[in-house]
C-alpha cells in the first residue's frame, strides 16, 4: 500500500475525532461535493460486522510495536511479525481511542467511548428512510436490492483464507495480526451515481467499511462475475486514515496495490486527486461547524432518475440559452428551470406509481416569470399554464402549446383552481404564503410545491421574530406552518439549482379527512386573520360556503397571476366581498424603475453641477479653451457628508430624489465618471488614481470598454475650473466635440 497524501489538522476547538467522522459523513453520503463530477450516491443496506481470525500455522512472533516499520510500494506490506494486539501501534502515530494497556475501569469507559463514537459515525447515514433501518433508497428500482450480508460474508471469508495483504491494510499492521479483541465494523453498501454526460460512464457500487476505534474508513469497488454475483475487487481500493502524532492530528489517504488504480475521472479520480483535493476538503470539514438546519440536496426522490432526467432535459433545451430575450442572465434561469423541472418530473412520476395511477398531473404555475419551466412541463406531457402580472419577450418564442396568462391574482373565492392537480410556486414572491392556502380552498386533492425567495407575508414584508434563526431559516419555518395550518403534511427539500434561495416545501398529502373541511378552514381563516391583526373570528364561526363554480381563472382579465402587492401601510380596511384579507393591491403591471436612471437629464445634470460646485468650495468653470488649464494646478476639492450635501439642496429637489429608491446617494453613485461615494462621504473623482486597465481583462470587459471608448464628452473637460485631470489620449471621455465617436447599438437576439 501507498500513502498518496497527508495533511496535519489544527483542532483548537478539540472537534477531533468526532469531526473527522462528520467529513468522512459528507464523503460517504455527499461526495458530489467534492467531487462535481458526481451527480450523488444511493444508500443501499449497512450492518455491523467483524474482521475474522487469523488461523496461525505457527507460533506467533514478538507483540512488541514497532511504530518505524513502514509498509512498502506494492500490494501490502512485507510479511512480518504480528503485533498480538486489537490495536497495533504500527502507521504514523496511535489513532484516535488508541491507548496503552489499562484495567478493567479504563477499558470500560474506553469501550463506552468507542461506542459514543461509532453511533456518531452512524447518525448521519441513511437519514433519508425513516423506519427502515439498514436500507435507503427504496423504491427506486434502479437495480435490485442486494444481500449485503453475503457479499461481506464471501469477502471475510477471502481475509481469512489467505488474502493477508488486504487484512493488514484493514488492521494496520502486519498480516498476522491476531484480532484478539475484535470489535465492531460498519458495513455501508452504496451506488455512486455519476453525471450521466457521458454514454460510458455508469453508476458503481462499492462497499464502505468503517472502523471508528482505530480511525479508518475504507472504499472497496463492487463488480459483477460471470454469473452475475458481486464480488470486491482488489483494484481502487483505498482508505482515509486518521491519526495522532505528539498531541497533532493527521489525516491521510493510502491506495491499496497502485499499480493496479484505474482512473475513469469520474468515480474514480486520480490517487492525486484523491491526495490532494480530497484531502484539503476533509481537513477543512474535521473543524468546521455543519449544523446549518437544512434537509441533504434531493432526499425526497431518487437521485439516479434525477441524474438521466436532468441530463435529457439539459441536452434537449440547452439552446434556449443562445436566444434569450431577456435581460435577465440565461445561464441561471435557463439552468435553474431545467433542474427545477427535471426534479418536478421525478417527483410527479414517483407519485403516480404510489397511487397507482397512469395520467399525468396538470398544473398551474402561479408568477411563472419568463414560462420557461411552464414551456419544459407541458413539453414533457403535463398539462398546464403559467399566469403572471406581465408578459415577458421571452414567451413568444414558445409556441401556442405553452399556455401563459397576463393578469393578476386577488386571493378570494374566484381565485380557485379545483380542477388543478398541483399549483406552483417558484419564487413567486408576495403570492408564497397565499399558495398553500389557494391549494387547500381549490380542492381536497389539490398539492402544491413553493420554492420561497423573498420574504413577504400575507400583506407586508415578513417581519422576523426569532433571532435564534436565520431569517431565510424563519421564513421557510412561517411557510411550513402555513402550509400546516391550510391541513397539509409539509415536507422539505433542497434542489441542486444555481440560487442561494433552492430549499422547496412541498404539500402532497392532508392531515384531516374530506369530511373535516370546514373546521380545518375556520382554522386557516382565524390563522390568516391573526397575521394581519384583523378581527379573529369568534369560536364555531364557519364561512359562507364557496361557489361551487369557483375556478380556474383570475378576478380580472384572461385567468389570474399571482403577485401581491402588499400596502404594509394600509390601515385596515373592510374586506370586499369574497376577499379572504384586506390591505393589499395586485402588484402593478408595469414595473417603475426606481433608481434615478428615470430622471430627466437636464435635471440630473443640474444636481450634478451644484454638488460638485459645493465640493470645490463654489468654483466654477468659465474656461472654454482647454489650453488654459493645468493639470499640475488640479483642484480636487474636499469631501461632505451625504446629510452636508443633502442641506444645501433645496426642497424641491429633495423631494423629487425621495421618491427614487436611494435618492441622492443613488443619483450621486450613477455619476461615476464625476463622484466616489465612500462610507456615506463624497469626494471628486481623481482619474490619476485609477488603477490602468489589465491586458488581461476578460474579452466582455475589454469589448465594452471598446465600445463605449469617447463616446461621450468628459465632464471635467466641460465643467471642472481646471479641466481634466489626464492627457485626451488617456481619457476615455472625449475632449471635445470632434473627439467623439457614435455609440454603437447592440443587436437584440432574434427568438427562435
Amino acid at each position: 500500500m501507498t500513502e498518496v497524501g497527508r495533511v496535519a489538522v489544527r483542532d483548537p476547538d478539540s472537534l477531533l475525532p468526532g469531526g473527522f467522522w462528520a467529513a468522512v459523513a459528507v464523503w460517504v453520503e455527499r461526495p458530489q461535493v467534492a467531487n462535481k463530477r458526481l451527480c450523488g450516491v444511493r444508500l443501499e443496506a449497512r450492518r455491523s460486522a467483524c474482521l475474522p481470525r487469523v488461523e496461525h500455522s505457527g507460533p506467533r512472533q514478538s507483540s512488541g510495536p514497532e511504530p518505524e516499520e513502514r509498509a512498502p510500494a506494492g500490494c501490502g506490506p512485507k510479511e512480518g511479525p504480528g503485533h498480538g494486539q486489537c490495536f497495533p501501534e504500527g502507521g504514523p502515530g496511535p489513532r484516535p481511542g488508541a491507548v496503552p494497556e489499562q484495567g478493567p475501569q479504563e477499558n470500560q469507559g474506553r469501550r463506552q467511548q468507542g461506542e459514543d463514537q461509532r453511533e456518531a459515525a452512524k447518525a448521519p447515514l441513511l437519514s433519508g428512510a425513516p423506519g427502515q433501518p439498514g436500507k435507503a433508497g427504496a423504491g427506486e428500482g434502479d437495480f435490485p436490492a442486494t444481500d449485503l450480508d453475503s457479499v461481506w460474508d464471501d469477502f471475510s471469508r477471502s481475509l481469512a483464507s489467505g488474502n493477508r495483504e488486504m487484512l493488514a491494510f484493514f488492521t494496520r499492521s502486519g498480516a498476522e495480526s491476531q484480532l484478539e479483541a475484535q470489535h465492531e465494523l460498519d458495513v455501508i453498501l452504496r451506488t455512486v451515481i455519476p453525471k450521466m454526460n457521458t454514454h460510458f460512464c455508469v453508476p458503481r457500487r462499492e462497499i464502505v467499511v468503517q472502523d471508528v476505534l482505530n480511525g479508518t474508513v475504507i472504499f472497496l469497488p463492487l463488480e459483477e462475475d460471470s454469473e452475475g454475483n458481486l464480488k470486491v475487487k482488489t483494484s481502487n481500493v483505498y482508505q482515509i486514515q486518521l491519526s495522532q502524532s505528539e498531541g497533532e492530528w493527521f489525516i491521510s489517504v493510502l491506495i491499496f496495490c497502485p499499480e493496479r488504480w484505474h482512473s475513469d475521472g469520474i468515480v474514480y479520480p486520480k490517487p492525486t486527486w484523491l491526495g490532494e483535493e480530497l484531502l484539503a476538503r476533509l481537513a477543512r470539514w474535521c473543524v468546521e461547524s455543519r449544523q446549518s438546519g437544512f434537509k441533504s440536496t434531493l432526499s425526497l426522490i431518487s437521485i439516479m432518475k434525477y441524474s438521466r432526467v436532468h441530463q435529457a432535459l439539459k441536452e434537449k433545451y440547452k439552446d434556449i440559452a443562445k436566444v434569450w430575450p431577456e435581460v435577465t442572465d440565461p445561464e441561471k434561469f435557463v439552468h435553474e428551470d431545467v433542474a427545477l423541472a427535471a426534479y418536478l418530473l421525478i417527483l410527479w412520476e414517483e407519485e403516480r406509481a404510489a397511487r397507482g395511477e397512469t395520467a399525468r398531473q396538470c398544473f398551474v404555475d402561479l408568477g411563472c416569470g419568463n414560462g420557461l419551466l411552464v414551456h419544459i412541463l407541458s413539453r414533457e406531457g403535463h398539462p398546464g399554464r403559467g399566469i403572471d402580472v406581465r408578459r415577458r419577450k421571452v414567451w413568444d418564442m414558445y409556441g401556442p402549446e405553452t399556455h401563459l396568462e397576463e393578469s393578476a391574482i386577488t386571493p378570494n373565492d374566484k381565485t380557485l383552481f379545483p380542477d388543478v392537480d398541483w399549483l406552483i410556486g417558484n419564487h413567486s414572491d408576495e403570492l408564497t404564503p397565499w399558495i398553500p392556502v389557494i391549494a387547500a380552498r381549490s380542492s381536497y386533492s389539490c398539492r402544491f410545491f413553493v420554492l420561497p425567495c423573498c420574504f413577504f407575508d400575507f400583506v407586508g414584508k415578513y417581519q422576523r421574530r426569532q433571532s435564534k434563526k436565520t431569517q431565510y431559516r424563519g421564513y421557510l419555518d412561517f411557510i411550513t406552518e402555513v402550509g400546516s395550518t391550510c391541513g397539509f403534511h409539509v415536507e422539505e427539500d433542497c434542489l441542486r439549482i444555481p440560487s442561494t434561495k433552492r430549499v422547496c416545501l412541498i404539500g402532497k398529502s392532508r392531515t384531516y379527512p374530506p369530511a373535516g373541511e370546514d373546521s380545518v378552514d375556520e382554522r386557516r381563516t382565524r390563522y390568516i386573520n391573526s397575521r394581519r391583526g384583523g378581527p379573529v373570528s369568534p369560536p364555531g364561526w364557519v364561512p359562507a360556503p364557496r361557489p361551487p363554480g369557483a375556478a380556474a381563472g383570475g378576478a380580472d382579465g384572461p385567468k389570474g397571476h399571482g403577485a401581491l402587492d402588499a400596502g404594509a401601510g394600509h390601515a385596515p380596511e373592510a374586506p370586499a366581498e369574497g376577499l379572504w384579507l384586506a390591505g393589499f393591491r395586485p402588484r402593478e403591471k408595469a414595473k417603475r424603475v426606481r433608481n434615478c436612471a428615470a430622471l430627466p437629464r437636464d435635471f440630473i445634470g443640474r444636481v450634478v453641477l451644484q454638488v460638485a460646485n459645493l465640493l470645490l468650495g463654489g468654483k466654477q468653470s468659465n474656461v472654454t479653451s482647454s489650453q488654459s488649464r493645468s493639470a499640475t494646478a488640479w483642484s480636487r476639492g474636499g469631501s461632505l457628508s451625504l446629510a452636508e450635501v443633502a442641506g444645501e439642496l433645496d426642497r424641491e429637489t429633495l423631494q423629487k430624489l425621495k421618491r427614487e429608491c436611494g435618492g441622492l446617494q443613488t443619483l450621486l453613485r450613477n455619476s461615476s465618471q464625476v463622484f466616489q461615494v465612500v462610507n456615506g462621504r463624497v469626494r471628486i473623482r481623481d482619474w490619476r488614481e485609477e488603477r490602468p486597465r489589465k491586458e488581461k481583462e476578460p474579452e466582455a470587459k475589454r469589448r465594452q470598454f471598446s465600445e463605449t471608448f469617447k463616446t461621450r464628452i468628459c465632464w471635467f473637460f466641460a465643467h471642472h475650473p481646471d479641466g481634466c485631470v489626464l492627457p485626451s489620449d488617456r481619457c476615455p471621455f472625449a475632449h471635445g466635440p470632434g473627439e467623439l465617436r457614435p455609440a454603437t447599438t447592440k443587436k437584440n437576439k432574434q427568438p427562435l
